[in-house]
């Protein structure tokens, strides 16, 4: 069975190669893509080592690089789909960006924005939560334990 290229989880396979690439560079493995009209428009993976910015996050990166994009500050017509529940300050830009939809794959359980503001995202922007989940936490989990030396 072949997987449509406009599917959920066709985007957020993306997502999971961009978060593959942080990991080589030995960035937290974070990637996300934003889709309008069934057509990526930006991608984007943690890169805070790299700039040597605490805001680089794959999320604001792709948020960034999808308003130049369309020459908006708005992505009321997009999806993001990020492997990582996003920490409360890309959610505070999500919410500012209107943004359509959001896509996670694996929770975050110490940093995610659930937990200091469930209700953070905009309230016209549909979430999805869990796609992948087992994929995009296990790249998190191996980066972490080879961080370690584990």
């Amino acid at each position: 069975m072949s997987l449509s290229i406009h599917s959920d989880e066709h985007y957020m396979r993306q997502a999971l190669k961009e978060a593959a690439l942080a990991f080589e560079e030995k960035e937290i493995p974070v990637g996300a893509v934003v889709v309008c009209k069934n057509r990526i428009i930006a991608r984007a993976y943690n890169q805070v080592q790299r700039l040597n910015d605490v805001t680089a996050h794959a999320e604001m990166l792709a948020i960034t690089a999808a308003q130049n994009y369309l020459n908006s500050k708005y992505l009321d017509e997009c999806t993001l789909y990020v492997t990582l529940e996003p920490c409360t300050m890309c959610a505070g830009a999500l919410y500012w960006s209107q943004i359509d939809k959001v896509v996670y794959g694996a929770s975050d359980e110490k940093r995610g924005y659930h937990l200091a503001n469930p209700e953070i995202l905009h309230p016209k922007t549909n979430l999805v939560t869990g796609l992948l989940a087992e994929e995009c936490g296990e790249l998190v989990k191996t980066f972490f334990r080879q961080m370690r030396g584990n």
